[in-house]
């Protein structure tokens, strides 16, 4: 927000309002609605600011379209809760190479993306092992809204999933992309 000069007999909730920060650099999030989301079966609260990012691949094709990367999002979402016998999706937020941000179970809700780190964690995915530069952007975009709105710590520290758990995921493409990141340590 901007300061600005009040003329006398401006409340001071007009004053508030004016220097209220606005969320600096926020993508386009898709929402559960507009990619039609089934119901969670249950949702655990996340005790925000979290102190950690955590950075997945969803290793799945590549998605150019909402369209098409909705599509994608609904599949590890039927999966997750199917086969894994999850109550939703898994992670947070999902990135497309369209360049948009899928919103999983969001801010507010623990994640199921990286055992024993979801309580304190925003698990972020990108719908590809490879992704190109609007997906990354994108997925930089996303971290500093978190900040900004107050979900994700200002120390935070970003992670691969590798990094946390037995596995190879983030890929070894994308890892070393996220390596280079600022607040990466292994």
């Amino acid at each position: 927000g901007q300061n600005r000069s009040l003329p006398l007999g401006r409340s001071l909730s007009a004053l508030v309002l004016l220097q209220t920060p606005e969320p600096c650099c926020c993508p386009r999030i898709i929402s559960r609605s507009q990619w039609r989301a089934r119901t969670p079966r249950s949702r655990d609260r996340l005790r925000t600011p979290v102190p950690y990012v955590i950075i997945h691949h969803t290793a799945g094709n590549r998605c150019y379209t909402q369209a098409s990367c909705s599509e994608q999002v609904r599949g590890i979402q039927n999966y997750h809760i199917n086969k894994r016998g999850w109550s939703d999706i898994g992670y947070n937020f999902l990135i497309g190479e369209d360049g948009r941000v899928y919103e999983g179970r969001g801010w507010s809700t623990m994640g199921a993306h990286a055992k024993n780190w979801n309580s304190k964690s925003l698990g972020f995915s990108f719908l590809d092992g490879v992704p190109n530069a609007a997906a990354l952007n994108a997925a930089r975009s996303l971290i500093q809204c978190a900040i900004s709105k107050g979900f994700l710590s200002r120390s935070y520290t970003l992670k691969g999933h590798r990094n946390v758990s037995p596995t190879s995921c983030p890929g070894n493409d994308l890892y070393r992309v996220i390596s280079r990141w600022a607040r990466f340590k292994p």
